[in-house]
């Protein structure tokens, strides 16, 4: 009996620190939802809201890798645990780099707003990436609540296409920049925020990587995206 309710209070602690993982996760949805509405129109009050974000972010940081720590000492887990507390920390970090993207996306788009030449740049690329970074953060937050590593291999495969349209404006704004130097430094302000958007999408891919190791007992960080996806369905 005592070992049955020891493994018992052991699970809860597991499943509170998921919950609270992807609660955060859900934070760091919100913030990139906010982001997507400044590259429309920048509003103070919404970079105040992006500000505030961020600060809880950093303290639920902390707060979940606390929580990591105690249960590791307290219960010393085995393996397969082991993997998926080690796997939850490096999720946070990677959440709450995430926040820190969307801090800096918010700082260029006042910039942006200030210079009063939003008007001569097209956008829609930008949006579609901001889009995208979302869609794939909220799919591998899912993938972690199942545990679902032929998803997250989707997810890593899918990281490359967002690269793939942010070349795309990054080509754009070249054109621009050699055609009018004068918006060299709003476009560059875009490229910044671009830069910071291919973050966001990496961070997720980070999370869905970390997922395979949980359940595979693999590192899968620095292996070709096809051995991945072989990993992934692998029984």
């Amino acid at each position: 009996m005592p070992d049955k309710h020891l493994s018992r209070a052991f699970d809860a602690s597991l499943d509170a620190l998921s919950t609270h993982l992807l609660e955060m996760g859900g934070l760091v949805e919100m913030q990139i939802e906010r982001c997507l509405r400044l590259l429309d129109a920048y509003d103070p009050a919404l970079a105040l809201e992006i500000r505030a974000g961020e600060r809880l972010l950093n303290s639920r940081e902390i707060e979940i890798d606390d929580e990591i720590q105690h249960v590791i000492v307290r219960r010393q887990p085995a393996a397969c645990d082991l993997r998926l507390l080690m796997a939850m920390s490096k999720c946070v970090t990677n959440l709450e780099r995430m926040g820190d993207e969307a801090r800096k996306i918010c700082i260029r788009m006042r910039r942006i707003s200030e210079s009063g030449e939003t008007a001569s740049f097209h956008v829609v690329e930008l949006k579609k990436c901001g889009e995208m970074a979302h869609a794939i953060l909220h799919r591998v937050l899912d993938a972690f609540a199942r545990m679902d590593t032929i998803d997250a291999a989707r997810i890593v495969r899918d990281d490359k296409a967002i690269d793939a349209v942010l070349r795309s404006f990054s080509r754009s704004l070249a054109v621009q920049m050699h055609a009018a130097p004068g918006s060299i430094p709003v476009a560059l302000e875009y490229l910044f925020i671009a830069k910071a958007l291919e973050r966001i999408g990496d961070h997720a891919k980070n999370i869905a990587e970390f997922l395979v190791f949980v359940v595979k007992g693999r590192d899968v960080r620095h292996i070709s995206l096809d051995e991945l996806e072989r990993e992934a369905l692998a029984n």
